[in-house]
């Protein structure tokens, strides 16, 4: 398994965050305290601002030994030198996505059912992101799915990393390891957060608790 893919599968706590005026000190902090990958995701800026946060991200997952995942754009991603381009249901689907990216850039597809699950596991996606399992303002007018789409993920999941998504925070991530999830995606938890590294230590500390391992 090539490097990326081997820092794939052994994470667990993913941290999506948008361009905001604390980038760099949040984003710091959460890999301070334990994130594993981070997700660049801002619908609102420009080609250009997205470059200019993508460096700075890069510099800091790579100091950390974390990856760095950019959302929907793939030609982006491949001009900022991110790991991974996460994309969605109505986005290119992960077959095109690969034709573009070539065998080394990593794909994660989001998943909002069991027949989407069921149907990623089937395509080229590294990793999958199974919810959201509780509304949330990130995704506006998307229904919850519930802690029974965690459940049947683990279930039917196999080896394929995926990921928990969805108004998931320290006060209900233990019902979430429950379910059987042992990979969280965050965003609010961490980057409004009063303290970003102690919300990132708090919430990697449940995953670990639930069974998963951490990087060394």
């Amino acid at each position: 398994m090539s490097g990326g893919r081997g820092r794939l599968h052994r994470a667990r706590l993913y941290f999506v965050t948008d361009i905001h005026p604390r980038l760099e000190a949040v984003t710091a902090a959460a890999l301070e305290g334990g994130v594993d990958m981070v997700q660049l995701r801002d619908k609102r800026a420009d080609d250009e601002s997205i470059l200019r946060a993508a460096a700075r991200f890069r510099s800091a997952c790579r100091e950390h030994g974390a990856l760095f995942w950019l959302n929907d754009r793939p030609d982006l991603a491949l001009a900022c030198g991110a790991d991974g381009v996460h994309v969605g249901q109505d986005d290119e689907s992960v077959g095109q996505v690969r034709e573009r990216v070539g065998p080394e850039v990593l794909i994660g597809l989001s998943t909002h059912s069991p027949e989407q699950f069921d149907a990623a596991l089937r395509c080229d996606a590294d990793q999958l992101s199974v919810g959201p399992v509780w509304a949330t303002p990130t995704k506006e007018g998307r229904p919850p799915t519930g802690l029974d789409y965690v459940r049947y993920a683990a279930e039917h999941g196999g080896e394929r990393p995926w990921f928990a998504i969805g108004g998931i925070d320290s006060g209900n991530v233990a019902e979430v390891v429950a379910a059987g999830a042992r990979r969280v995606v965050v965003l609010r938890a961490i980057r409004d957060a009063p303290d970003s590294e102690a919300a990132a230590r708090a919430l990697s500390a449940a995953l670990a608790g639930g069974g998963g391992r951490r990087r060394p």
